[in-house]
């Protein structure tokens, strides 16, 4: 009988690739930026309906952008109103790879 792989088995096999490591590494930023965005929304108590008014947007580009899924990546101007509609400000910085 033939034993699976573990899913991290597979993700440590996978991330020895070192083109493999480089894209999940990308992604995993873009990741981290999602989930602040959605943290940051249900911390405020706002749904995405009310997020989107606040936007002059729609529900569903609202959703779009708090997407894993989503390909296209944000204006500067809509993550700092969004972190404005929730009590944030954006800040940035850059950091050395």
């Amino acid at each position: 009988m033939e034993t699976r792989t573990s899913f991290k088995g597979f993700k440590s096999k996978a991330l020895s690739n070192e083109n493999v490591k480089k894209e999940y590494d990308l992604l995993e930023e873009r990741y981290k930026i999602i989930d602040m965005l959605v943290s940051m929304r249900k911390a405020a108590g706002l749904t995405q309906e009310e997020i989107a008014v606040a936007l002059h947007t729609s529900k569903s580009n609202i959703s779009r952008l708090e997407s894993h899924s989503y390909s296209s990546s944000p204006k500067l101007s809509t993550l700092m109103e969004y972190a404005h509609a929730t009590g944030h400000k954006l800040g940035l910085s850059f950091e050395r790879a």
